[in-house]
């Protein structure tokens, strides 16, 4: 018997479906798996990247947003900071598990390609992705490390990490490779200069450097302030 077309659903709107499926199903597995992460790089953090990358990606024609909220998802699944200083984990990660909810290889591998770009590597290190949906992800991922709650995250990670808050006779690292970054044991404010304040002008997107500016200049008004009170004139 020939179908009607009010019966019919378009591939699209098939797609859609499956699409959506998929979210849900990533939201949920990366919700458990993150639950009661204090460093920092909690479902919270996740929750933010995913809304900055909506927002930048609102305003950049081309951008793919089936792939940014997916690497959105799950570009933290395992943080090379907690893993033993694995920075492929995450990508492992995600091929493995949308292979498992049968998503398109072509996906998968842009998914996995995005996730694999986000990190910041070091101060002397260039990490600029290849594609929109990278460089919209990663600006993203680099707001949620400034302003206000850039802030509260550095603390929250030195605290996890064993991290003094300042030491004024330890200057600033500025590493040149990822091997010298992940061997970083600097105090927390000493990240500021090492990775904090680099971040406003490593935006890829008009958007993100917009966003970026105000977070930028919140965090040199708390440096001001943090010093004054440590030298007791404020």
């Amino acid at each position: 018997m020939k179908r009607t077309r009010a019966g019919r659903r378009t591939m699209c709107q098939m797609a859609d479906e499956r699409e959506k499926y998929v979210l849900q199903k990533t939201e949920s597995m990366v919700r458990d798996r993150l639950k009661g992460e204090s460093s920092g790089h909690d479902w919270w953090h996740i929750h933010r990247v995913r809304n900055n990358a909506a927002r930048i990606a609102a305003e950049e024609d081309g951008a793919d947003a089936y792939i940014i909220e997916l690497a959105s998802l799950l570009h933290d699944i395992s943080d090379w900071k907690f893993n033993g200083g694995d920075d492929d984990a995450s990508s492992r990660i995600a091929e493995e598990w949308l292979g498992g909810l049968e998503v398109p290889e072509q996906i998968i591998r842009e998914v996995c390609a995005t996730i694999s770009g986000v990190s910041f590597k070091g101060s002397g290190v260039n990490t600029v992705p290849s594609t929109l949906e990278g460089m919209i992800v990663q600006d993203a991922d680099r707001l949620d490390a400034m302003g206000a709650i850039g802030i509260a995250r550095a603390f929250a990670y030195g605290g996890k990490a064993g991290r003094e808050i300042f030491d004024p006779s330890e200057e600033p690292h500025m590493h040149l490779t990822f091997d010298d970054y992940k061997r970083n044991r600097g105090h927390t404010i000493n990240h500021f200069y090492e990775k904090l304040l680099l971040l406003r002008d490593r935006m890829n997107t008009e958007a993100g450097r917009r966003i970026a500016a105000g977070r930028h200049d919140f965090m040199l008004a708390f440096i001001v302030r943090f010093k004054g009170e440590w030298e007791g004139t404020l």
